[in-house]
């Protein structure tokens, strides 16, 4: 299968625009650092959200889908659609106080709620670990997605893959800063759900497939359709939905889904002209991400089980794919080769689009920890906006380029995503609780950080395959829990004065700083109208209608492919129920 001249054009068209926004927006981003990081901090909520997810549109995700569900059918989605519960309550919760810290980048908030040293060195540390080894770790399976679509739809070898698609990437990225990358996003999710859309319409009406009722009575699918795992499977339930609903959300961090907000979704939120936008913004994205998008992945998915019914087919199909990246989430790259002229063109695109919208984002989200939270605060103090601005480029190439050389080392999303996962297992209650109480400390980050990650070594590299993967989540959530909330006790709580500045400015809600506001009020340092009771179970319920509400959506358009309207239906009823009581509550709040 060759690319047409139309095709071609398409493509190169897709290129063009994207560059010509990255120029343009760049006299306005090479102001300083604040405009080249967060836009000037003046974005719409619709643009925001529209940029988060694109950003989450990656090309590796439809990849990891597929992954998932040719592995464990479309339940096995669970992995990640669990994540909605910590994106509402990021919605309902820590949108408002994000937006209310007013600071440039979220490792910022450290020195924000921390003191002392111990305060500077875990800024300083974690923008090298997470915006240098942990995100180009996750911008690695972003190019090996890349590097799996180059060698099946255009012959590609992984080199010349990611140096065609690095180049352009990063040309906008270090012109247009975060406004480039907004402005971009805005077009690239039209063109990258259009492509999806329109792909998997053709694919699923393939003679080979012979439509949706034809497809979903093939008895290689037929086993793959349940929504909900099988309860009578223990294993199985207890694997791909207990663990994720009940664990997974609020103790794992993965880049955009962290408990209590944070990375680029953080990032987006303190770029909002003000705390509606930032929760409007964060609302639209999980909506988008986890009821609109899933079903087109999912229907080539399920199609892929026909036509590629095992990974012998699949290498017998392209004899010329290096054996090591052959797996199941090749099957969607796969697919698409079925689509004709003019079509692909449009759909290379959009994946092309869609890896984009992606690096970009985590190359200028890592950048701002290097140049912000690094260069600026320890190499360089007295930088000026200028050389920040610079700066911000020079880290931009090198994130690239580092990106690129460790994806040629792994094999599929899926792994990745497992590492990733465990890489945080046990940090998730810390992001949540820092918030809501005084007691924890820049210690607890740390002693987190490290545990969490010495436990992802051992269970990966030192004793791999000892113990399933979810308990291997289990065992690093316990361990790494265990191990922060002992050192917080360990060791000494952050100075007063920090926490009553904090505390002014953030406003938080609940109980567990109780002990600081009567210091407080006791010496004079907080009056009475500096207290703030909150809204937090109003929040939390907003937080749980939009759960069922998304929840309603999703499940009602996988029903309403299976042909079963009755459910459907029901699920649309609890959709509009829980929808409205979000609005109510709006309407109360603001």
């Amino acid at each position: 299968m060759g690319l047409s001249t139309l095709d071609w054009i398409f493509i190169a068209a897709f290129f063009v625009v994207s560059l010509v926004i990255g120029v343009i927006a760049s006299k306005q981003s090479g102001k300083s650092s604040a405009d080249f990081f967060l836009s000037g901090r003046n974005m719409p909520w619709w643009l925001l959200g529209v940029s988060m997810v694109a950003t989450t549109f990656s090309a590796d995700t439809p990849n990891l889908v597929t992954d998932l569900i040719r592995k464990d059918g479309v339940a096995g989605n669970w992995v990640w659609w669990a994540f909605l519960v910590t994106g509402m309550l990021t919605v309902f919760v820590y949108a408002r106080l994000w937006r209310r810290s007013g600071v440039l980048t979220d490792l910022a908030f450290y020195e924000l709620r921390y003191s002392g040293k111990e305060a500077a060195f875990l800024r300083g540390f974690r923008a090298i670990y997470l915006g240098v080894v942990f995100n180009i770790l996750v911008m690695a399976t972003v190019c090996l997605a890349a590097i799996k679509i180059g060698s099946t739809l255009l012959n590609l070898s992984p080199i010349q893959t990611l140096t065609i698609a690095s180049v352009v990437t990063v040309a906008y990225s270090a012109m247009g800063g975060l406004r480039g990358i907004i402005l971009t996003d805005f077009f690239q999710f039209i063109l990258a759900m259009i492509g999806t859309v329109w792909a998997a319409v053709v694919i699923v009406n393939l003679p080979e497939v012979g439509g949706l009722e034809t497809m979903l009575q093939h008895e290689n699918v037929v086993g793959k359709l349940d929504l909900i795992p099988d309860i009578n499977n223990t294993e199985v339930f207890v694997t791909l939905m207990v663990i994720p609903l009940a664990v997974q959300w609020w103790a794992s961090y993965y880049p955009g889904a962290e408990p209590g907000g944070g990375g680029y979704i953080a990032q987006r939120m303190l770029a909002a002209k003000d705390e509606k936008n930032a929760v409007a913004a964060t609302l639209f994205f999980n909506i988008a991400h986890y009821a609109l998008r899933p079903w087109p992945w999912i229907l080539i998915a399920l199609a892929s089980l026909i036509v590629f019914p095992d990974l012998d087919s699949i290498q017998k199909a392209f004899p010329n794919i290096d054996k090591g990246v052959v797996d199941d989430d090749l099957a969607y790259s796969a697919m698409l080769t079925y689509l004709p002229n003019g079509l692909l063109g449009i759909v290379v695109a959009s994946l092309i689009a869609a890896f984009m919208s992606t690096i970009s984002t985590h190359l200028n989200w890592g950048s701002s920890y290097v140049v912000n939270d690094f260069y600026a605060r320890f190499i360089n103090p007295d930088a000026s906006e200028k050389q920040l601005v610079f700066m911000g480029r020079i880290s931009t190439v090198i994130l690239m380029v580092l990106a690129a050389f460790v994806a040629l080392f792994l094999n599929n999303a899926k792994e990745a995503f497992g590492i990733i996962v465990l890489m945080g297992a046990g940090t998730g209650l810390l992001f949540i609780l820092r918030w809501f109480w005084w007691r924890i400390n820049a210690y607890s980050e740390i002693a987190a950080m490290v545990i969490s990650f010495l436990v992802a070594v051992y269970f990966k590299f030192i004793n791999p395959g000892q113990l399933a993967g979810y308990q291997e989540l289990l065992a690093g959530v316990f361990i790494t829990t265990i191990g922060w909330i002992a050192v917080t006790y360990m060791t000494a709580p952050v100075a007063q004065s920090k926490l009553v500045d904090f505390y002014k400015l953030i406003k938080p809600h609940g109980y567990g700083w109780k002990p600081v506001v009567q210091k407080a009020l006791a010496a004079n340092d907080l009056k009475q109208s500096d207290i703030s009771v909150g809204k937090l179970p109003t929040e939390i319920m907003s937080m749980f209608a939009g759960i069922f509400m998304v929840y309603g959506i999703l499940m009602s358009t996988g029903l309403f492919f299976y042909g079963n309207y009755t459910k459907m239906f029901i699920g649309l009823v609890v959709a509009a129920i829980s929808g409205f009581i979000i609005w109510k509550n709006w309407k109360t709040e603001n």
